[in-house]
């Protein structure tokens, strides 16, 4: 019997035991579905394995308890959105103080001006604005390019994670750009506002940029949505003199990437963009994102905007930059995501990682383990990949779930779409090495399957 052909007994195993040790979970999530599409409040929710979520009761630090009083080790961290470990103290403490004083207003708070001065003191970026998602602050960005250049395309890299940016969700099929699996509704058809390359592919970027029709590359410094893809050398060299050499704008998204420390990749490897963006964890988990700019560009932009039709832009939103999420950046990257906490953070990536390389040396199994910063990931193949397509290639999504559900029946939460784990100021030692125990007795049990 093949590994496969013995998986649908484990999964069959492992998923009885998550209904029986889960009665309140399920009867929450068969409630749900009289008025909540797919019984979850958002439909990536209903991609967890087991056939219905845990439903969260508390959260605290590295850790939550669901509803049937279970606790888990919390790996992750709201696919980075919680990265600060679940309600640190300032925090909390900055939005109590600020929601008395005012949420939202459409005025700047003086936390607005500490706030722009440490983006810039972290990413090297001088100028700010402010939006409530990567997602938002990738879409301002890619039209304010688009603007300021009068070129109508975009280049992205293959297998990007760019939050729902319509221009981002396309692929390559024998060379052509096409709609990735699953994208809903394109508005148009990708090939007619994006570009797409391979991640390390210098000549097929060069070849694409060459007509000079790109307003701007938005990448991530390394791959990170589709098990992690890290740069070669002199990749980023050559990414950035391209960029200049045509007129384009380079635009970093560190939105993931913020897991190489304070200052993100750009700051840890020395990039130098037009414009960087960045959301999720910089306000602890409070709705909030940022995008910045080098002079002159924010001066390009400033020039090129008429002040009776700023507010009708597409650029820019209501809540955007409100007071109460402010006050939690300033906390969060005062207090929470410092330098200090990196250097806990990071260590702790390794143990993780060395700890399921034990295990896959033990199993025997061709897979491999990889680390960026304080994030870590395995993925099903013996070879680290060089590319989105490659490491796609690698991914198995009934194995994936079977990891997944083998370990939350034992405390541990890995990220639902691939097999990441992420450090938390509030991580420990003995959380990592509760997965390392639990990983190696779930690989050990694979291989001997197999």
């Amino acid at each position: 019997m093949t590994l496969h052909e013995r998986l649908g007994d484990l999964q069959a195993r492992e998923e009885a035991r998550f209904r029986d040790e889960h009665p309140r979970s399920r009867d929450l999530a068969e409630q749900a579905r009289s008025h909540l599409v797919g019984g979850v409040p958002m439909q990536w929710m209903s991609k967890w394995p087991g056939g219905f979520p845990v439903f969260v009761a508390e959260a605290y630090g590295s850790r939550f308890v669901d509803v049937d009083g279970h606790e888990y080790v919390d790996f992750c961290l709201g696919d980075t959105g919680s990265m600060t470990g679940h309600g640190p103290s300032p925090t909390l403490r900055a939005l109590a103080e600020q929601a008395t004083r005012g949420i939202t207003l459409m005025l700047p708070s003086e936390d607005a001006v500490w706030v722009g001065e440490e983006l810039a003191r972290r990413f090297g970026l001088p100028q700010w604005q402010f939006a409530l998602t990567a997602t938002d602050a990738n879409r301002f960005v890619i039209r304010l390019a688009r603007h300021v250049t009068g070129r109508p395309k975009v280049l992205v890299f293959n297998w990007c994670y760019h939050g729902t940016v319509d221009e981002t969700f396309a692929t390559l099929v024998e060379g052509e750009v096409v709609p990735r699996r699953g994208n809903l509704g394109p508005p148009v058809n990708p090939r007619e506002t994006t570009k797409v390359v391979e991640f390390n592919d210098v000549e097929a970027l060069e070849a694409a940029l060459a007509p000079g029709d790109v307003a701007c590359v938005l990448a991530e410094p390394a791959l990170t949505n589709v098990g992690i893809v890290h740069a070669e050398p002199g990749f980023h060299d050559a990414l950035r003199e391209l960029t200049r050499r045509t007129g384009t704008l380079l635009v970093i998204d560190e939105t993931h990437t913020i897991c190489c420390g304070p200052g993100g990749y750009t700051a840890a490897e020395g990039l130098e963009p037009d414009a960087l963006t960045i959301g999720k964890p910089i306000a602890g988990g409070v709705p909030a994102a940022a995008y910045g700019f080098t002079d002159e560009l924010a001066e390009r932009i400033t020039a090129s905007l008429d002040l009776e039709d700023v507010d009708v832009g597409g650029v820019g939103g209501t809540l955007a930059g409100n007071a109460l999420s402010l006050a939690a950046i300033r906390a969060t990257l005062g207090e929470v995501l410092t330098a200090d906490a990196f250097e806990r953070m990071i260590p702790l990536a390794e143990r993780w990682t060395a700890g399921v390389e034990e295990g896959i040396v033990a199993s025997g199994l061709p897979w491999h383990v990889t680390r960026l910063g304080c994030r870590a990931e395995y993925l099903f193949g013996p070879d680290r990949p060089r590319n989105g397509t490659e490491a796609h290639a690698a991914g198995d999504f009934a194995l994936e779930r079977y990891m997944h559900l083998y370990a939350l029946n034992r405390g541990i939460l890995l990220t639902p779409f691939h097999n990441m784990a992420l450090m938390s100021p509030a991580t420990t030692d003995a959380d990592v090495d509760r997965h390392t125990e639990v990983f190696r007795d779930a690989v050990v049990e694979l291989a001997a399957a197999g």
